[in-house]
């Protein structure tokens, strides 16, 4: 096992958390940074992000104050307040940041950035670049930068796990493209690798999206929150394709309506996306079909506004102009992950979390559309400037606050120890796999996943599914990469279940029909320490 030089911080994961924190480090804080992700460096579940940025820029209709309330409105009464109000405070700066480095958003009459609304916005504040590519032009923007700032890039290498030396993360075990086992060592490890899209059969999330920080995280024993909050996005085109084509959430904002197959509206097109989902799946069981449909006829110049989305349809035979188009949820975003507080510092010295890896108490229960870029944007940059501050551990702020007794924020109810599943700790008594059955293996879990776990959930559904993962987590592994991101996957999945089964009741993207109200009781952060 050989080893590579020393870093003050290694970034994993090269999406708009991970790369945000890079820039900020080699170019403005003067940290010697580095980045590893497990794919080329460009592909993250950022690119794959055809929503926008929300921020407040400049409408005489908007404020900070208004993005805040409609951050809290949707987050089902589990945000923090102080995390929702630095993220739409800070947003504006970060955008602008953004756009000094060359990303190109929409612009209107005038010159003007074209501002769009979204489901649960009450105002028009969502920035799109190329109408549905938003994702893809951020990433672009942001790796071009990287790539000419300091930054050592470890681009196809898959970090196995941490290293924690008398207690505190002093860098990764990696597995190199050429298949050898290395070290990098660094004073402060960033985790910013993204959700966990591939838990379930229908995603809008990259192969890569296994969860693989968290998982690290857990197994490190960092303290996990939300890990049952799982948005569907609910205008997935409905399509062998993978991840699915996502159909944005601007159509609806444009006046695309939902249908069901007998051609009738039955949501409100700009509800959050918990509630939307929730009324497809229940119509979806109620009609016994797979799919509903949205209806665009209706929107002019469709392939000019959105030439990304016109592209996919071309592709799949359709025809916005006069075919309705097939769609049903797909899981999209993970509200929950590692506990953060508001400088990005997690329970383990030396670890931090941005991005989708992170819980920092701003998305509380359902993340509010286009809020995950710049929660991004916001709290990587954070995360460097603590730790150029000598910041080096947790303060009682944002969503750890919850673990930590300070007052004033969402409470903490603490979960027992989960035991996770790891190759490189195989079951001795488990029933021996090969990595040829490792593909049948993860789209059998991923099918118990979406059918136990997903939009709908119950205490039975919820059993069934646990009972498959732990049978699965009982099994002695191979140890290839392949294997490597299945059991991380169980990991989380085990999290999850856990963390849906205790939540006695349904709220934001947590909808049990066995208990269909929200519970005033159930007001806290379930945490796992």
């Amino acid at each position: 096992m050989s080893s590579s030089p020393h870093l003050d911080v290694l970034v994993l994961g090269s999406g708009v958390a991970g790369l945000s924190a890079a820039i900020r480090a080699a170019t403005l804080s003067g940290l010697s940074v580095g980045v590893l992700t497990k794919a080329d460096l460009s592909q993250a579940t950022t690119r794959w992000a055809q929503g926008g940025v929300a921020a407040v820029l400049g409408s005489d209709e908007d404020s900070t104050d208004l993005h805040l309330a409609d951050t809290l409105r949707a987050g089902a009464g589990l945000c923090d307040a102080d995390a929702v109000r630095t993220m739409v405070d800070e947003g504006p700066g970060r955008v602008n940041e953004l756009i000094a480095l060359g990303a190109v958003f929409d612009r209107g009459a005038g010159g003007l950035l074209d501002l769009q609304r979204e489901g649960g916005h009450s105002t028009a504040r969502v920035l799109h670049a190329h109408g549905a590519a938003t994702g893809a032009e951020v990433e672009r923007a942001l790796v071009e930068a990287v790539r000419q700032s300091a930054a050592a890039l470890w681009e196809g290498w898959f970090a196995i796990d941490l290293l924690i030396e008398n207690g505190r993360c002093a860098g990764v075990r990696a597995l190199a493209p050429d298949g050898e086992t290395r070290q990098l060592r660094a004073d402060h490890v960033l985790l910013a690798t993204g959700g966990a899209g591939q838990l379930f059969a229908a995603t809008t999330n990259p192969p890569e999206a296994t969860g693989d920080g968290i998982a690290m995280a857990a197994r490190a024993g960092a303290a996990l929150a939300d890990m049952e909050f799982v948005q569907f996005h609910p205008t997935a085109l409905h399509h062998p394709a993978m991840p699915r084509p996502l159909l944005s959430e601007a159509l609806r904002g444009h006046g695309a309506l939902l249908r069901d197959h007998k051609g009738e509206r039955f949501v409100d097109e700009l509800s959050p996306r918990d509630v939307v989902s929730r009324a497809m799946a229940a119509r979806m069981a109620e009609e016994g079909v797979e799919h509903l449909w949205l209806d665009a006829t209706g929107l002019a110049a469709f392939a000019t506004r959105f030439p990304t989305i016109a592209a996919s349809l071309d592709s799949a035979g359709l025809d916005p102009a006069s075919d309705w188009l097939p769609i049903a949820p797909a899981a999209h975003h993970l509200s929950g992950g590692v506990l953060t507080d508001l400088n990005g510092a997690t329970t383990v010295p030396g670890l931090w979390a941005a991005g989708e890896a992170a819980c920092t108490g701003a998305h509380g229960a359902n993340r509010l559309a286009s809020n995950s870029l710049l929660e991004g944007m916001v709290f990587a940059p954070r995360v460097i400037e603590a730790i150029g501050r000598g910041v080096d551990g947790p303060s009682p702020t944002g969503a750890m606050r919850a673990l930590l007794g300070a007052s004033g924020g969402v409470g903490a109810r603490l979960l027992g120890r989960i035991e996770t599943a790891c190759p490189q700790h195989p079951c001795p008594l488990g029933t021996r796999i090969s990595t040829d059955d490792l593909p049948k293996l993860r789209d059998t879990f991923q099918r118990a996943m979406t059918s136990g776990a997903g939009v709908l959930r119950s205490a039975g559904s919820l059993e069934i599914a646990a009972a498959g993962v732990h049978e699965l987590a009982g099994t002695s592994w191979p140890t290839d990469r392949a294997a490597l991101e299945l059991a991380n996957l169980v990991t989380l999945a085990k999290l999850l279940l856990a963390s849906a089964t205790a939540r006695v009741e349904s709220r934001g993207a947590h909808t049990r029909t066995d208990f269909p109200s929200t519970d005033p009781d159930w007001r806290a952060r379930l945490v796992y320490r």
